[in-house]
C-alpha cells in the first residue's frame, strides 16, 4: 500500500477544485453554466503583446531552456515599470526575480523562510496558495481575522507574544482577494514597523495593483513605499490581471535582495524559467502603452456597477467594491453558516457558479465571492437566476 506524506492532509481541500466538481456535475445534468467562481479574466491580451510572443515563436533561439541570465531584459522592464509607478529605484540584478505566475512565489517562499514548526501569519480569509506554501514547508499558520467592522484589515496588536516569538513571516495582499478591501499606506507603515519589531519577513501579494476603480487616488500602494530601503519586504506581481495574461503564467518578485536570492535558490531546484517568448510578450506589456490596462479597469468597473445594481434590485444588498474583480457578498438567511451548501446548490439548480467564503478561511464563512468575468448582460441574467433560487428556498 502506498504511503503518502502527512503534509498532503492539509492540502486535501481546495475551493477551486471543489467548485470545479460541482460545476461538472451541474453541467452533466444539463445546466448551462455562468461561471463566476474563478478570477480568470475573459478579456483578450493586447495585440502588441501577442505580436511579441508570435515573433519569438519563429526564432529557434527561444526554444531552449532559459536560465536566470536570459531573463535580464524582463527584469529590467519590471524594475523600470516599478520605478515609474512608485518612484522607488530597483536593481534588476539583485532585487527582481521572474516567476511562473506570482502564485509560484507565494507557494515557494515559505520553503526559504520557515523551518518546521515555525509560524506564518496569514490573512483569514485569504488566497489558498498562501496557506498551501506554508504547509509544504512544514510551517504552522496563525490566522489574522479580517472583519467588516475593521474594513477587512487585521488588528496586528491582537497577536499574542508566544505566537510572535515563533513567527517568521506575514503575508498581506491588498487590494484583497476575496474581500476586495483596500489598505492605505498608513496601514502598510504600521505593518512594516510591526515586522521590524518582531523580526518577521513581510510578504505582499499584489496582483490587483491596477484594478482600482478610482485611479485618481492612490488606493493601491506598494509595500515598498512603506519599506523603501527594502529591509524586510518582498512583493509579488503578476500580469494575469492587469494584462489578462493568466494562462501565460508570468509574474515576478521584487524587494529585499536576500529574500530574492533565497527564493531564487528554491526556484532553481524546481524549474528553469518561463518560455522566452512569453517574457517577450510581458516586456511589451510592461514597457508599451498602458491603454489596454485602462480599458480593462473600465470594463470591470462597468461590470461591477451592473452586477451590484442587479443584486440590489433583487433585494440582496452588497457594498460597491473600490477595487479588484470580485464582489464579496454576505449571504442571506438561512445560509449564513453554509456558504459551501449555498454555492453547490446554486450551481446545481441555476448553473450560476460562485466561490464559497469558507474556502478562503474560517472568517470567510457567511460570505460568497463572485468574479466579474462575464459581460453586464450575463451578470444581470445571473442575478435573476439567483433570485429564483433564493425565492424557492
Amino acid at each position: 500500500m502506498i504511503q503518502f506524506a502527512k503534509r498532503l492532509q492539509a492540502l486535501s481541500q481546495n475551493v477551486f477544485a471543489d467548485m470545479d466538481r460541482a460545476k461538472t456535475s451541474a453541467r452533466n445534468s444539463g445546466q448551462k453554466i455562468i461561471d463566476l467562481s474563478l478570477g480568470s479574466s475573459d478579456l483578450p491580451v493586447a495585440e502588441t503583446t501577442i505580436q511579441a510572443m508570435e515573433k519569438a515563436l519563429h526564432d529557434p533561439q527561444t526554444h531552449g531552456y532559459l536560465l536566470h541570465a536570459g531573463t535580464k531584459e524582463f527584469r529590467v522592464a519590471a524594475a523600470n515599470w516599478y520605478a515609474k509607478r512608485f518612484g522607488i529605484s530597483v536593481d534588476p540584478e539583485t532585487e527582481v526575480l521572474q516567476l511562473i505566475g506570482s502564485q509560484e512565489g507565494t507557494a515557494h517562499l515559505p520553503l526559504a523562510i520557515l523551518n518546521p514548526g515555525e509560524i506564518a501569519l496569514l490573512l483569514d480569509p485569504g488566497y489558498p496558495s498562501h496557506a498551501g506554501g506554508v504547509y509544504l514547508a512544514g510551517g504552522e499558520i496563525y490566522s489574522l481575522p479580517l472583519l467588516a467592522e475593521h474594513d477587512f484589515l487585521p488588528i496586528l496588536t491582537d497577536n499574542p507574544t508566544n505566537i510572535l516569538d515563533k513567527s517568521r513571516m506575514m503575508v498581506l495582499s491588498y487590494p484583497h482577494n476575496p474581500t476586495s478591501a483596500i489598505a492605505p499606506l498608513a496601514f502598510f507603515e504600521e505593518a512594516v514597523e510591526f515586522c521590524r519589531q518582531h523580526n518577521i519577513v513581510l510578504v505582499h501579494d499584489f496582483p490587483y495593483v491596477d484594478l482600482v476603480f478610482d485611479r485618481s487616488l492612490n488606493l493601491a500602494p506598494s509595500i515598498l513605499q512603506a519599506d523603501p530601503h527594502k529591509e524586510l519586504s518582498i512583493e509579488f506581481f503578476t500580469l494575469s490581471k492587469s494584462y489578462n495574461m493568466g494562462g501565460f503564467r508570468i509574474g515576478y518578485a521584487i524587494g529585499n535582495s536576500e529574500l530574492i536570492q533565497a527564493l531564487r535558490q528554491v526556484k532553481a531546484v524546481v524549474d528553469f524559467n518561463q518560455y522566452r517568448g512569453i517574457l517577450d510578450g510581458a516586456i511589451a506589456a510592461l514597457s508599451g502603452s498602458q491603454t489596454s490596462v485602462t480599458e480593462t479597469v473600465a470594463t470591470f468597473k462597468a461590470r461591477r456597477d451592473a452586477f451590484v445594481r442587479a443584486l440590489n434590485d433583487i433585494g440582496w444588498q452588497v457594498p460597491l467594491p473600490e477595487a479588484t474583480m470580485y464582489i464579496w457578498a454576505k449571504l442571506p438567511e438561512p445560509w449564513q453558516n453554509n456558504s459551501v451548501g449555498f454555492c453547490t446548490q446554486l450551481v446545481a439548480h441555476t448553473g450560476v457558479a460562485a466561490s464559497p467564503g469558507a474556502g478562503f478561511g474560517q472568517s470567510g464563512e457567511g460570505y460568497i465571492r463572485f468574479a466579474l468575468v462575464r459581460d453586464p448582460e450575463t451578470l444581470r441574467q445571473a442575478a435573476a437566476k439567483i433570485k429564483q433560487f433564493i425565492d424557492r428556498v
